[in-house]
């Protein structure tokens, strides 16, 4: 059987020495959902000494890997980045790998060992990666496919071959109260997002380095807490943390490939969720981009676009896991709202973040999943908040008020259920779930759930459309609830903006992405806020809305 360690193998479990190379036809043509076709009858079938088929050695479903016409992925399944069709968050490492450093992947890392690590105990007619290695990458297109302006695209290529990348996109969201909430009306927002990489080892010859930098503008009003009466809950994904900037600072970093492209090392200013407790799959929903919003709410977790001084190391022990461990230093969320202020002055203590990955390959469709468990350690010190709501004086009376480090925790997963338009990690659909705890000394909201899918395909021909549902609930901390207890039995107000004694809210979202013409991409959006403000003193509130973004 396989193990996590290289004490042992199996002649069934051979290690591979590449990716896995392409068995049944690639074509561009648009193949719809209901297609009758069947799996490549010539495709390899090596059967393992159990006797059983293993799921690597079948080929995929011809009708699951055909691509739209218009898609810009090659047909191996691995774009040319960055790309403005990705999520900023998600954008992989663009450290050249390839073929002059002997590496197997052109964007992932190798991994460290040949050996398989939990996929090992799947069913062989389950496993993919039973004999070798899958492409990457993992990402989500959230613009449309191609550019708005295609004259460019020679001009990009031939800075591409001399070692500059870059993006331009427009991201804009109107989002409007339609029924609940405190009162009905439109909040617009924008931003405005340049962002490019230097290959270094094109431009000077430094093998494995790059760097990364990238720069935003954001302008809007946001729209929960004035019509909704919510305060930790951001409805919109733009306008958060940066609002009404010009030129935003988020990252200028460098980035070193490593150990014949088994390590990557990442330094300098950065956002933690560019990496840690991020799904490109969340960050298709505005509430949940780029983290759960349980975390977004931590100094400590230093979230896009708020940039802070860090690194963060990475590596695959094994061909389907992962593991990447960083030190940042800890703001408050408030400071440096430019990105252009570097001192230290402000700093009041050190996040240690870990985060491990188990990312199978299932079936003869080679279905990836991501399940990922973390865990963050924030050596600030928060007061408690059990003396949020109230004067000092009554504060210090109460017994037990101290205050407290930060501690994180996350769970997130997801697993694709069908292959549709491609070999890539985004051409089918997924079902997640997720859950975050942090220290309910410290925090205003100390645990979130969530569950919903991502589908691509429903409407025959349309296979670069996505459609998807996410509910999320929110608990605020019993320190925060026992804070405004004890004010209303005092008979003193919650605080501004509290409408009443908080416990719980929850949040539905839904949208249906149109990759309407290259480089524009239309999002209706549909969301219903259950209890806003945490209480129930607000009526629920459904929010309608739409997001448009465009690539230069």
């Amino acid at each position: 059987m396989a193990l996590w360690s290289g004490a042992y193998t199996h002649a069934g479990y051979a290690a591979p020495v590449s990716l896995e190379k392409s068995v049944a036809p690639v074509t561009d043509s648009i193949v719809s959902p209901a297609s009758k076709a069947r799996p490549n009858p010539t495709a390899a079938i090596r059967p393992l000494n159990t006797g059983q088929l293993d799921a690597g050695s079948l080929g995929p479903d011809p009708s699951a890997i055909k691509r739209p016409s218009n898609t810009p992925i090659p047909p191996s399944g691995v774009p040319i980045l960055p790309s403005p069709g990705y999520a900023t968050m998600s954008v992989p490492s663009y450290a050249p790998a390839g073929e002059e450093q002997g590496a197997a992947h052109t964007l992932e890392l190798d991994a460290l060992t040949n050996w398989e690590g939990p996929s090992g105990l799947l069913p062989p007619r389950l496993d993919a990666l039973r004999r070798m290695d899958m492409n990457d990458p993992y990402y989500v297109p959230t613009a449309g496919t191609g550019h708005l302006v295609p004259f460019l695209n020679k001009p990009r290529a031939w800075m591409h071959d001399r070692g500059f990348t870059f993006s331009f996109t427009y991201k804009g969201e109107a989002m409007g109260v339609a029924t609940g909430g405190l009162k009905k009306g439109v909040s617009y927002v924008h931003e405005l997002t340049l962002q490019g990489i230097f290959d270094l080892e094109r431009m000077a010859r430094l093998k494995g380095w790059s760097v990364h930098a990238l720069v935003m503008e954001r302008a809007g009003k946001a729209l929960q807490s004035g019509r909704l009466g919510e305060n930790y809950i951001a409805m919109q994904e733009v306008y958060s943390l940066s609002g009404n900037v010009a030129a935003h600072l988020v990252d200028l970093y460098a980035e070193k490939r490593t150990l014949h492209n088994k390590l990557d090392v990442i330094f300098g200013r950065m956002s933690l969720t560019h990496v840690f407790a991020t799904s490109p799959l969340l960050c298709s929903f505005m509430v949940t981009c780029s983290a759960p919003v349980a975390l977004k709410q931590n100094p400590g977790f230093s979230v896009y676009p708020k940039a802070t001084w860090g690194a963060r190391v990475r590596l695959r022990p094994t061909r389907d896991t992962a593991l990447q461990v960083g030190a940042y230093s800890v703001s408050a969320l408030t400071d440096n709202p430019s990105g252009w202020s570097w001192g230290a002055e402000n700093t009041t203590g050190l996040s240690l973040p870990v985060e491990f990955t188990w990312q199978p390959f299932l079936t003869r469709n080679r279905l990836p999943g991501h399940y990922v468990i973390g865990y963050a350690h924030d050596t600030t010190r928060y007061a408690d908040k059990v003396a949020s709501s109230l004067p000092a004086k009554v504060a210090a009376t109460i017994p037990g008020r101290r205050s407290a480090p930060s501690d994180m925790f996350w769970l997130e997963a997801d697993q694709m259920v069908y292959r549709l338009g491609g070999r890539n990690m985004m051409a089918g659909g997924y079902l997640m779930a997720g859950y975050v705890h942090v220290t309910p000394r410290v925090v205003n909201l100390s645990d979130q759930a969530y569950g919903g899918f991502s589908f691509v395909g429903l409407i025959p021909g349309r296979l670069t459309d996505r459609f998807g549902a996410l509910y999320s609930w929110y608990h605020v901390s019993r320190r925060r609830r026992e804070s405004q207890l004890i004010a209303q039995d005092a008979g003193l107000p919650l605080g501004a903006g509290v409408h009443g004694v908080q416990d719980n809210s929850h949040v539905i979202e839904s949208y249906y992405a149109i990759d309407a013409a290259p480089g524009l991409l239309i999002q209706p959006s549909f969301q219903y806020m259950i209890h806003p403000g945490e209480t129930h003193h607000i009526k629920d509130a459904a929010i309608i809305g739409l997001k448009l973004i465009a690539n230069l």
